[in-house]
């Protein structure tokens, strides 16, 4: 099945990247290929780099780039940047974005078990080669594992009752798929949360996804690499999807690009950064964008730049 997928913070992110026609830049994320395809257009003699861990994402980059001498395709984990580049003996990139979560063509195919408004198995890997699934981490997870995931990972502050309720379901019954994993959700939230906006399993869904991808040690190793793989002027551009995501960029790019704060008393240290903050503060998506697509909503764009 293609990628349906519509760029998010498209022009925002190409100017981001400040590209230069014959230059070597990595889509480390690069799903059905939109944000590429932009970067491809504004390329002469220069390269781009699309990796993705999905197979259904390779296959659909294949077929849309084939006939691109600028395009080299790659099956890997962005968090593995550094070593599928090298493999192929490149060794610095003049910008490397990445947008970070699952795409909408994962959402959208129900038996990848991603959404909790369609009844799936519970899988949520984003490479079907991986061993651990959703269904694993629910029916046996430790209540202290499942309450991890869940709050530390979907920001669910009600994550003691749901991870106790579903240590208490799956004695009784396994838990295998989504609807009955919202099922779980929805019994242990008091009424009160279940009468408000939004999908009472929307935050523990996410939790659980970020534990079956290892996405938040993925984001934090391959951004490192990313940071570190730039040649001197290159960008890296980051889109984050929720406070976790944005939070943890917003951390790493301040380690490389903003001095550490001192007391007022202790003379302030002669500290040389090699890289900027191109963005002082996320940028947003237009209301025009998300009356396009509202799935841009909460989506936010950081860039750094290592210095020329």
């Amino acid at each position: 099945m293609e990628f349906n997928h519509i760029p998010v913070l498209l022009n925002e992110t190409i100017e981001g990247l400040n590209i230069k026609e014959n230059g070597i830049y990595a889509d480390g994320t690069a799903g059905g290929g939109g944000h590429s395809s932009e970067i491809l257009k504004h390329l002469t003699t220069g390269k781009l780099i699309s990796i993705d861990r999905d197979p259904d994402a390779i296959q659909t980059l294949t077929k849309r780039f084939c006939k691109n001498e600028n395009s080299i395709i790659i099956k890997g984990n962005f968090a593995d940047i550094a070593e599928l580049l090298k493999q192929r003996g490149v060794g610095r990139l003049d910008g490397v974005m990445l947008d970070i979560g699952v795409s909408s063509h994962q959402l959208d195919t129900a038996e990848r078990g991603f959404s909790f408004h369609e009844d799936a198995p519970l899988d949520m890997r984003m490479n079907q080669e991986d061993k651990l699934t959703a269904e694993i981490v629910v029916n046996t997870y430790s209540y202290e594992q499942l309450r991890h995931v869940i709050y530390d990972y979907g920001e669910e502050k009600f994550a003691s009752l749901i991870a106790r309720e579903i240590v208490n379901s799956r004695e009784i019954k396994p838990i295998h798929t989504t609807f009955e994993l919202v099922d779980v959700i929805k019994k242990a939230l008091p009424n009160k949360v279940l009468s408000k906006v939004g999908h009472p399993a929307k935050q523990t869904f996410l939790g659980i996804r970020y534990e079956v991808n290892k996405e938040k040690t993925e984001i934090e190793i391959g951004v490192d690499k990313g940071i570190n793989f730039l040649s001197n002027g290159g960008r890296l551009a980051v889109i984050t999807f929720n406070s976790l995501e944005d939070g943890l960029i917003k951390n790493m790019f301040k380690k490389y690009a903003v001095k550490p704060a001192t007391d007022k008393w202790v003379p302030e240290q002669d500290i040389q950064l090699d890289y900027e903050l191109v963005t002082r503060k996320p940028v947003a998506p237009s209301e025009r964008e998300i009356e396009a697509n509202l799935r841009s909503k909460p989506a936010k764009l950081r860039v750094i730049e290592r210095k020329e």
